[in-house]
């Protein structure tokens, strides 16, 4: 598929590196002086965050990202991430890259890698490759006395959220998993997906028994929120919001995925011990299979304006570490020169309908997001959250 749109005819080019006047000799006298006048430079001091924010683009590369860039008109503009201060590339291969799909992950491998420190198998969530349950960061955070949140704009118990809130063999048990939710009791769940809460008995049910899990959600003290409307006007300190039967359609009058953030922050930052809160902007990824080009980049948009919701919330209060990745890449997106075009034209093609193997972006900022930087392993995510809160993980 090749698409071709037209750049502004004047754009800055964004150059990479300083051009240094200095000598080697009066460079090495002035970075001497600079770690003896200032030594706290080569020592930054880590201080760990009340709360946790963690965005993931399912199927978000560093293409993806590019073109949501170029969307909005202009070769220089910014997206909300673009404004984060630390950067990472993060490897994303399951523990069976030996194996069918090789070192091409799927988002339960993934989720499962960010969400416990711990490489899986694909297709599997929250367990080893040999079946033992692992704890995740969402567990960890539970056990602080934190509140806890999963936001996305697809299935509520697909497979990127799943990896952090249950323990199953197969992603495909997403009637479980909604199960394991309302057992582990996750204080915000906004997404799609109602037909797994539903009894069999009733219309679009994907359930094969009789349980009424909304109504047991009620019972436990969820505000349970079916539109817009009733989500705007939900109270805590526990939310269940459930806005299509399977995934969302991500248009009025459903909730925005910016608008489930708002209010997941509003309820969770009523506890005083903070939260982790993980948002995922799903359909990215359906976009990358299908090699949808539009749909691709207003989903990537849709994503950045929820960022932009977890950024002011984080820079108001100073107390809030935001991290912003990507399970995987899809589609293996490229942007290139047209064979035949004006200066400043582009395509867009794409080579695979399925996962790509390549690194994604991480972006953090604050409290902690030092260590968020180089080439990290998707594992890396869980495990230096854990280091900041002097968490218990497995």
């Amino acid at each position: 598929m090749q698409v071709v749109v037209k750049l502004p005819a004047k754009h800055e080019t964004w150059r990479n590196g300083v051009h240094l006047s200095l000598t080697r000799r009066r460079f090495l006298t002035s970075f001497a002086l600079t770690l003896v006048m200032v030594p706290s430079l080569a020592a930054p001091r880590t201080s760990a965050p009340k709360n946790v924010i963690l965005l993931i683009g399912d199927g978000m590369g560093f293409s993806e990202v590019t073109l949501a860039r170029l969307a909005l008109g202009k070769a220089d503009a910014a997206l909300a991430m673009d404004s984060m201060k630390y950067t990472a590339f993060v490897k994303t291969h399951p523990a069976d890259s030996d194996k069918a799909r090789g070192i091409v992950t799927d988002s339960a491998a993934a989720s499962t890698a960010m969400a416990t420190g711990h490489k899986t198998r694909n297709g599997m969530l929250g367990v080893l490759p040999n079946g033992k349950p692992v704890r995740t960061i969402l567990e960890a955070a539970q056990e602080m006395g934190k509140g806890t949140g999963l936001v996305t704009t697809v299935t509520i118990t697909h497979a990127t959220p799943a990896g952090f809130a249950s323990h199953v063999p197969s992603r495909g048990s997403e009637a479980e998993i909604a199960v394991q939710y309302l057992e582990h009791k996750v204080d915000v769940l906004m997404g799609g997906g109602e037909s797994f809460f539903l009894p069999q008995s009733a219309e679009g049910s994907k359930r094969k028994d009789d349980r009424d899990l909304i109504d047991q959600a009620r019972q436990a003290g969820y505000t349970v929120a079916r539109s817009r409307e009733e989500m705007l006007k939900a109270g805590g300190p526990r939310v269940l919001g459930l806005f299509h039967k399977s995934h969302m359609t991500c248009r009025p009058p459903e909730p925005s995925i910016a608008e489930m953030t708002t209010k997941a922050l509003e309820v969770l930052s009523a506890n005083r011990k903070g939260f982790f809160l993980m948002v995922e902007g799903g359909q990215i990824d359906f976009a990358g299979h299908a090699n949808n080009t539009p749909e691709n980049v207003r989903h990537t948009l849709d994503f950045d304006a929820a960022v932009a919701v977890a950024l002011e919330f984080a820079r108001k209060r100073g107390d809030t570490l935001v991290i912003v990745t990507a399970d995987h890449e899809t589609g293996g997106q490229a942007i290139v020169a047209p064979e035949a075009g004006r200066p400043g034209d582009y395509e867009v093609r794409w080579t695979s309908d399925d996962h790509s193997a390549t690194m994604v972006p991480l972006l953090a900022e604050g409290p902690g997001a030092e260590l968020f930087v180089g080439v990290l392993d998707n594992t890396d995510i869980a495990r230096r959250i854990a280091r900041l809160w002097k968490a218990r993980l497995d």
